[in-house]
């Protein structure tokens, strides 16, 4: 079985400005409430941990949108594979080094992390409509076709939907379904 990601644009809040943003914690508090952030985040960390992910919730969180620009473009130039990557240098950068994904040089540096070439980055950083009606348009058409209204949301073939983090099975038993399906 071929399986590739693809990662699709969502914005928690797309009203947040742009550059460094709010402290995280606070936008966090804000959004979901005190009581689910003191439950969430030690259990974030544990189960971040199992995988090799330190979670840190200090730092900020600026808008978002710009990020989905250099996401969608990984993937115009690379692939899934440079996309994945671009991908896991913005979730380290924001998760782990607490720095947020509203500031130019953090996207710069995450780009030159995964060997985006340098003038493709600089002309996203150079010019916000590169893109721009692209993302705006699998943000809107994702959201509509899926009912998407958080992340993560895994779709699987284009059939199956699976909503927020899921164990193994769940995607073992999807798997299992499509190999069926294709006898």
């Amino acid at each position: 079985m071929d399986i590739q990601v693809r990662w699709r644009p969502f914005q928690l809040n797309d009203g947040l400005p742009k550059g460094k943003g709010l402290h995280k914690m606070e936008m966090y508090h804000e959004k979901f409430g005190a009581a689910r952030m003191a439950a969430m985040i030690p259990q974030m960390k544990e189960v971040g941990q199992t995988v090799g992910i330190n979670f840190s919730y200090d730092g900020f969180i600026g808008n978002t949108f710009d990020s989905h620009r250099f996401i969608w473009k990984a993937r115009e130039i690379g692939g899934s594979a440079l996309q994945d990557k671009m991908v896991e240098a913005l979730f380290e950068a924001y998760f782990e080094k607490e720095q947020s994904l509203g500031q130019p040089d953090v996207l710069e540096a995450c780009a030159d992390k995964v060997g985006m070439p340098k003038e493709v980055t600089q002309a996203l950083l150079q010019d916000e409509t590169l893109g721009k009606a692209q993302v705006e348009k699998e943000k809107h058409d994702f959201r509509t076709k899926w009912n998407c209204s958080g992340v993560p949301l895994f779709v699987i073939d284009n059939k199956y939907q699976l909503s927020g983090a899921q164990p193994v099975e769940e995607f073992d038993a999807i798997f299992q379904q499509l190999l069926l399906d294709k006898e």
